[in-house]
């Protein structure tokens, strides 16, 4: 039987009676952030979930949103402890003798939230934030680069297991440590914390939704390796939840996770070939590679195929029996199966294809439609970048500010933009033809973008980058793990349904 952790669901905003029911079968610990909420009436809490409360008064000096002063953050402690099961004690501010008499040791959740230190330091704050008895004993360090969510994860690794009840939770903060949050808990960290809604408790904090959805949460199934996804921004891929359901089907060992990662070279540097993922008992094995990164992945491998070289990119890495890191491309396979999965009976042959962004998704995308037969033009905003691509190709170049995006029977969205709210169409839609098919390679987890929605409104065909996903990844799967994975699956694992429910 595989283990599990204990879920913290954190409330950001006030739930109905239906969604506290909703969290019984997997969450054992409801957090209040009173910071953000308010002294809540606990009563109705309890009448709808049954299991513990958590009171949280997050300072503004440790990520909340709580900045009155001491004494009247001890007397909000004090008089909300004897409704709650467990209190959340911050060192600096509540190891005051009244808040400690008020709160018994089996109580506490002692806790620091803070910038990450060098491995020495992070050590000897978490033995002195032990020392203070407590049930659990939490440290937060926010990652700020790469390097700092390994440091963290070295602290929980080498910490010795106590006689006593005390338990650690210890794992990184911000999108950098995300992943600390999945791996952690097989380490010994005692709890994983999750957001019920869509507004996180704490930057990097996935929903609870996708922690059962993508995760398999609470439940820790047996890994011996791991895989990740690498990218900026990559909290919001669904990736993990293809790979990790389908290790579940097969029986692999892996678990998948996600790496945000700002800058490759620290990445590879400092957590890749310093052999972290061994030390800590999980080795790493493949890794896919997402927008802004394809191009230094290809770089730093040991090997890689003539189709990567040929783009200069990649989006696969895998580890071969030898230690060598190979590289490999699956991403035109993701452009073309999607569109000749729309084109039916169709196929690619002679049509005038457009691919606006020269990064390399974008050359992938242009290398598969050609391969595929297509008449490709490449698109990019800058001139030194687009011609560059064009050269690495042979393939005919036009400045996005001179593209007719009305002359191309098939247009690949290639660039980063799509992902912010706020952000600009990529190019202007009212020229496109009606009958022509648009790819965008951006996704949302449960919506289309705002370029599909306003081309579909328009009775234009767009192709979902989810679409997109499911086929790059059925390679990526196969590379990774040996296994076929079959895209009857895949589609099911992508039946997002309503991606707002709570679990």
């Amino acid at each position: 039987m595989s283990e599990q952790t204990t879920l913290v669901a954190t409330l950001t905003e006030m739930p109905t009676a239906e969604t506290l029911r909703a969290l019984a079968p997997v969450v054992d610990v409801l957090e209040v952030r009173a910071d953000l909420l308010g002294d809540v009436d606990p009563a109705p809490l309890r009448d709808a979930f049954p299991g513990r409360l958590l009171y949280t008064l997050r300072s503004r000096a440790e990520g909340g949103a709580y900045e009155s002063g001491r004494r009247q953050r001890r007397e909000r402690i004090i008089a909300q402890a004897p409704a709650y099961d467990l209190i959340d004690l911050e060192t600096a501010r509540d190891l005051h003798r009244e808040v400690l008499a008020a709160v018994p040791e089996a109580k506490r959740i002692v806790s620091w939230h803070g910038p990450a230190e060098h491995l020495s330091g992070l050590k000897e704050r978490f033995a002195a934030l032990a020392t203070t008895p407590a049930r659990f004993h939490k440290m937060i360090p926010t990652a700020r680069r790469s390097g700092n969510d390994v440091d963290t994860m070295a602290v929980l690794r080498d910490w010795p297991r106590r006689d006593d009840d005390s338990q650690p939770v210890i794992f990184a903060g911000g999108p950098i440590g995300t992943w600390t949050r999945l791996v952690a808990p097989r380490l010994g960290s005692a709890l994983t914390y999750a957001a019920v809604g869509s507004q996180p408790g704490a930057p990097g904090q996935l929903t609870l939704r996708r922690l059962v959805r993508d995760y398999g949460l609470p439940e820790l199934r047996p890994a011996t390796s791991l895989f990740g996804i690498v990218g900026n921004p990559v909290l919001h891929s669904l990736s993990p939840r293809l790979h990790n359901g389908a290790y579940r089907e097969h029986g692999v060992g892996g678990l998948y996770v996600p790496f945000h990662v700002e800058s490759f070279g620290d990445f590879w540097l400092d957590v890749v070939e310093s052999g972290a993922f061994e030390s800590l008992g999980l080795p790493l094995a493949g890794l896919s590679v997402t927008s802004p990164h394809k191009e230094v992945a290809l770089a730093v491998s040991g090997v890689s195929s003539p189709r990567a070289q040929h783009i200069s990119a990649a989006n696969t890495l895998v580890l071969d029996a030898d230690g060598v890191w190979e590289a490999e491309t699956t991403d035109p396979e993701g452009v073309t199966g999607s569109l000749l999965e729309v084109l039916g009976d169709g196929d690619l042959q002679g049509r005038h294809a457009a691919v606006v962004g020269c990064g390399g998704a974008g050359k992938a995308a242009a290398y598969g439609l050609k391969l595929a037969g297509a008449e490709v033009t490449l698109v990019n905003r800058g001139e030194e970048r687009g011609r560059r691509a064009s050269d690495e190709l042979s393939m005919p170049f036009v400045p996005l500010a001179v593209w007719d995006p009305g002359s191309a029977a098939i247009i690949v969205h290639a660039t980063a933009l799509g992902h912010g709210e706020d952000d600009p169409l990529p190019f202007a839609i009212e020229p496109v033809a009606d009958d022509a098919l648009v790819v965008d390679l951006v996704y949302h987890r449960w919506r289309p973008t705002r370029l599909l929605s306003e081309l579909r409104e328009r009775g234009v065909t767009g192709v979902d980058g989810r679409d997109v996903l499911l086929h790059q990844a059925l390679g990526q799967y196969r590379l990774m793990t040996g296994k076929t994975f079959d895209p009857e699956l895949a589609r099911g694992l992508l039946d997002l349904g309503d991606e707002e429910a709570v679990v």
